[in-house]
């Protein structure tokens, strides 16, 4: 049994936020939820928002045990992008790309 929980449309880069969930993938929640705490990035924030809901998913619909639950699977995925314009001097303008992001953490129970 797996319980899943996805926080779309997130204002932070992917490749911010990969750097994150790479550290918790394979983890205890137990074990993620520590490490999460202790990073000061926005995108560890963010990502314990995500599994908060992904374990009480766990609990709440399939009855499973906080204890024997562990990070099956995290990832991020790129989200929409914000086409922004930044006017230059002499007339000319850059491009401003405001990525978002998708986190996906499915929970599932040791055996």
């Amino acid at each position: 049994m797996e319980a899943k929980a996805i926080a779309k449309g997130l204002r932070i880069a992917p490749r911010k936020a990969r750097l994150v969930i790479d550290l918790i993938r394979g983890k205890s929640v137990e074990e993620a939820d520590k490490i999460l705490k202790n990073i000061n990035k926005e995108a560890a924030r963010l990502s314990h928002k995500v599994l908060t809901s992904a374990v009480a998913n766990a609990e709440n619909n399939l009855h499973l045990d906080k204890a024997n639950l562990y990070v099956k699977e995290a990832y991020v995925n790129e989200g929409q992008t914000m086409k922004r314009m930044k006017f230059g001097s002499r007339g000319h303008v850059d491009p401003i790309k405001k990525r978002t992001s998708h986190i996906t953490i499915v929970v599932s129970e040791r055996n």
